[in-house]
C-alpha cells in the first residue's frame, strides 16, 4: 500500500501544480485567454453587398487576354514624341537586357539564351500588328525557335504600349 501512496501522490502534486498554473496564466495573462479574443462569427451580421462598378468587368488585363493581337488597337498615339521616349525608357529600363542598346538581340543577359532573343528591327517583327506585339510582351512566347517571358505583372499596361510605340518607331534595319 506504501508503494502505491508516493505514486498516486506525486500524480497529484503534479496534477495540482499544473492545475494552479493554468489558473494563474488565466488570471494575469489576458492575450493568452481565447475565450475573450474577438473572433470572426460567420452569419453574425449580414454579408455586404459589393458597390455597383468596383470590380471591372469591361476593362483591365482579361479583356487583353482575351482579345486577338491583331484586333488589339494602341490607346496611345504613335506619332507622338512624348510617347516616344517614354517607351524607349521603359524599354532600356525592362528590355535592353536582353534585346540590346541596339535592339539587334545582342544584349548582355540574352546572350545566355538559346534561342537568342529577337532582332527587333527585323522585317518579321516590324511587320507585327502592334497588338500582337502587346500580346508577346505581356504573355510571353514559349516556341521551340522563340522565347518571350511574359511581363504582364512586371510592367503596367500603358508602359507595355509606350514599349510598342517606340519599338514601332524604329522601323525595319536596313
Amino acid at each position: 500500500m506504501k508503494r502505491l501512496l508516493v505514486p498516486v501522490l506525486l500524480l497529484l502534486t503534479i496534477i495540482s501544480v499544473a492545475y494552479l498554473g493554468l489558473v494563474y496564466i488565466d488570471n494575469y495573462f489576458q492575450p493568452w485567454r481565447m475565450r475573450e479574443t474577438p473572433a470572426v462569427r460567420p452569419h453574425e451580421e449580414p454579408i455586404l453587398i459589393m458597390p455597383q462598378g468596383l470590380v471591372p468587368i469591361e476593362d483591365g488585363e482579361e479583356l487583353y487576354r482575351a482579345t486577338r493581337g491583331e484586333d488589339l488597337k494602341s490607346p496611345l498615339d504613335p506619332r507622338n514624341p512624348t510617347t516616344i521616349e517614354a517607351g524607349r525608357r521603359q524599354y532600356f529600363l525592362y528590355c535592353a537586357q536582353c534585346h540590346g542598346k541596339y535592339h539587334d538581340g545582342n544584349g548582355p543577359v540574352g546572350q545566355s539564351f538559346h534561342p537568342l532573343p529577337t532582332d527587333l528591327q527585323s522585317k518579321e517583327v516590324q511587320s507585327l500588328p502592334v497588338g500582337v506585339i502587346f500580346k508577346e510582351i505581356s504573355y510571353g512566347i514559349q516556341k521551340p525557335d522563340a522565347r518571350q517571358p511574359a511581363l504582364a505583372t512586371t510592367i503596367a499596361v500603358l508602359d507595355r504600349w509606350r514599349i510598342v510605340t517606340y519599338v514601332k518607331s524604329l522601323g525595319p534595319r536596313q
